[in-house]
């Protein structure tokens, strides 16, 4: 008998029979997944590692030929560091970049998420060409303004300019949640423990004098002083604030820090209305499962879904998640407003969606199947932002495709076109709104969206193809920062109406056994090097890959092996 006819025969032994004691763990519906197609159409998904790394080899490329290229070059200012700091486009060609402005206009949504997209794919952007891609970040730690957290830009001189600073909420937090993220991949960098928990001192802070009302435009982290303007109340910030404390609490083990997460946390549940703004709700759905699941908390992680995807959004009217099939087109998953011009989604916030909401499934396996659905059709659609594979009838500047060099997309997709000499065109649309930032200056160009593009790592570490087309491998570590010790994680879910089985393949050099959180058994034993596992039609399996023959020991739900948790919801039968 070969090897791999033992590993599967063993495998199919383990899918029938199992664990005695064990049940599967209901799966949860998310109602706006649930109109999504099982197997979107046309169905391709593309290389996203393959595309990450092509972008930040012809990005951050400071001699690139070419119409509107390079798309980098250095900042000499030295704002709030004495160092050189890269600067990125935003979009293909924007007028306020580049050598204008002093050099000083740039936005860390770009740099600092092209460098998270890029160390999540495998690239050391610390030492890439004799330059340190991450410490340059230290610029956007805004000590000379006095806020002392990271900004989308490195001065109020250009702020003003685009991209927010100190009136529109949302980019004040992020930037903290992006630095975080990558001070996680970069532990040792200098300069980065420091900034980390300053950041978490003013956030902790802030929480205390919000006393649990985010009711506010905005936080001035100078002053201390919540803030209201024209742009309405973002009570969604508390999703950043809970997600950057918690991760501060893992980091440095402060209990002020799980104290301010969990305040921030309850502040967001507490909330009457969908308070979702821009990209910060699924950071609260996630945190929720994991301090549920860590903490033993109870927040209410379906109503934190249902923000995240339902587009009932009121202050951001209609934002969440996408659903339909435009013109033969299935367009679910992207993520922006549901509602604008018919919908429209944006390339970054689809990307940036899927950071949270895979690795949540670790801590609460009852979304298995909803997550995974969902990313099946995230991946299917986010190919239409890029030029060459949208056909050219739906998109505004086919002919000018060749400047994004295969690695930059459009910055959204519409139904129906927000310029009007395109409005002829069917839907789905890609488009970007670089033209509307500096109205008759910006290029036709700039509606393909660097900053949008720069973050296709997350894709690239999440979504691996398998044997079976349509069934895919969901690495549930990849984005989930500051995690405890855990064993190598995937998500799959089958779409189809009958049951599948793909082959997986395992760490060499090491046996082990593969457990199945969803149907809470073993499905096989002493693999080596690869194994087969049966999901069940338009089901969804979490298999952890543990040390062959480890002990097994349960802590409360908890169920663990060698003392690493394996299973957070673990059920016995009753």
């Amino acid at each position: 008998m070969n090897t791999i006819f033992k590993i599967t025969f063993v495998g199919l032994f383990f899918i029938l029979f199992g664990i005695n004691g064990t049940a599967q763990v209901k799966q949860q519906r998310i109602a706006r997944v649930d109109q999504m197609p099982n197997l979107p159409k046309p169905l391709q998904i593309i290389d996203y590692k393959k595309l990450a790394l092509r972008f930040d080899s012809t990005v951050f490329d400071f001699n690139a030929k070419g119409k509107f290229w390079p798309m980098v070059w250095m900042d000499s200012s030295k704002k709030n560091f004495s160092q050189d700091v890269v600067g990125m486009y935003t979009a293909v060609g924007d007028v306020r970049q580049g050598k204008n402005n002093k050099g000083m206009f740039h936005e860390a949504l770009a740099t600092m998420g092209a460098t998270l997209g890029a160390s999540l794919v495998g690239i050391d952007k610390s030492k890439q060409k004799n330059l340190d891609y991450v410490g340059m970040l230290k610029n956007y730690y805004n000590k000379d303004a006095g806020w002392d957290i990271m900004m989308n830009n490195t001065c109020p001189e250009v702020a003003l300019l685009g991209g927010g600073y100190g009136r529109d909420w949302w980019y004040d937090v992020y930037p903290n949640l992006l630095f975080y993220a990558v001070y996680d991949k970069y532990p040792k960098e200098p300069g980065f423990k420091e900034i980390a928990k300053s950041i978490a001192e003013k956030f902790f802070k802030a929480d205390s004098i919000l006393n649990g009302n985010y009711d506010y435009s905005y936080f001035d982290y100078g002053k201390m002083k919540p803030m209201k303007n024209n742009i309405c109340a973002q009570p969604d910030a508390a999703a950043g604030h809970a997600w950057v404390l918690y991760a501060a609490y893992k980091k440095f083990g402060d209990p002020r820090y799980l104290k301010g997460a969990m305040s921030a946390l309850s502040a967001l549940e507490s909330q009457p209305i969908n308070p979702t703004y821009e990209l910060l709700m699924p950071f609260g759905a996630y945190l929720s499962a994991r301090i549920n699941a860590e903490q033993g908390k109870k927040y209410n992680t379906n109503k934190m879904l249902g923000w995240s995807f339902d587009g009932t959004a009121v202050c951001r009217e209609g934002w969440g998640v996408l659903v339909g099939n435009w013109n033969g087109i299935d367009i679910s998953g992207i993520v922006g407003s549901t509602v604008d011009h018919g919908g429209y989604g944006f390339l970054m916030n689809t990307y940036d969606a899927a950071w949270p909401l895979v690795p949540m499934v670790r801590y609460d396996q009852s979304y298995a199947t909803a997550i995974g659905k969902w990313m099946l059709n995230a991946a299917n659609a986010s190919r239409f932002f890029y030029p060459q594979y949208m056909p050219d009838e739906h998109e505004t500047n086919p002919e000018l495709a060749e400047v994004s060099k295969g690695v930059i997309g459009y910055e959204g997709m519409i139904r129906q076109s927000s310029y009007k000499e395109h409005e002829h065109l069917k839907g789905p649309v890609a488009q970007g709104d670089g033209p509307l930032w500096v109205p008759g200056e910006n290029p036709k160009e700039s509606q393909f969206s660097v900053y949008g593009s720069g973050h296709a790592g997350i894709f690239g570490s999440i979504i691996c193809a398998t044997d079976v087309i349509g069934i895919l491998q969901l690495n549930l570590l990849a984005t989930d920062f500051y995690h405890d010790k855990a064993y190598p994680s995937f998500l799959y879910y089958n779409p189809y109406t009958t049951d599948k089985t793909v082959s997986m393949t395992v760490e060499k050099g090491k046996k082990v056994d593969l457990y199945n959180a969803v149907s809470g058994r073993f499905v096989a034993r002493n693999v080596a090097s690869s194994a087969k596992i049966k999901i069940a039609r338009e089901n969804a399996a979490v298999i952890v890959c543990v040390p062959s023959g480890g002990k097994i020991t349960y802590q409360g739900a908890k169920m663990l092996v060698n003392g690493i948790v394996v299973d957070y919801k673990f059920q016995q039968k009753k």
